[in-house]
């Protein structure tokens, strides 16, 4: 199992506390400093089943700054994957990646029902 967090994050870190002390194993990656591959994306996209949209940070400032809330319904998903893969602190976190799960962001009952 594989966790894409932001040490600086709140929901990441209380995701991380969730994690622990209900006995769940995983990797811990620096999604700044080992940000997610285009390949990586495009496969956790493809094998979420939800909108790309999710996999934004929209309320990061890097999204905000760059004025994407105006500008993705009209951009095409590659480049949209492209964009989410040039930097990290663009991907909502946290990200579990389970074989063929993903969860996109920190809810306590996703998580308990999909992971316990």
């Amino acid at each position: 199992m594989l966790l894409l967090e932001y040490p600086g994050c709140s929901t990441c870190k209380r995701a991380k506390n969730w994690l622990d002390s209900h006995g769940v194993s995983y990797e811990d990656r620096h999604i700044r400093e080992c940000n997610p591959t285009y390949e990586e994306l495009k496969d956790w996209y493809s094998l979420s089943g939800v909108p790309l949209k999710k996999f934004f940070n929209t309320s990061g400032l890097q999204y905000k700054a760059l004025g994407l809330k105006d500008k993705l319904p009209g951009m095409p998903e590659e480049e949209q994957l492209r964009l989410l893969a040039s930097d990290g602190m663009l991907v909502k976190r946290p990200l579990l990646i389970d074989g063929n799960r993903i969860l996109i962001g920190f809810r306590e009952n996703e998580w308990a029902e999909a992971l316990l």
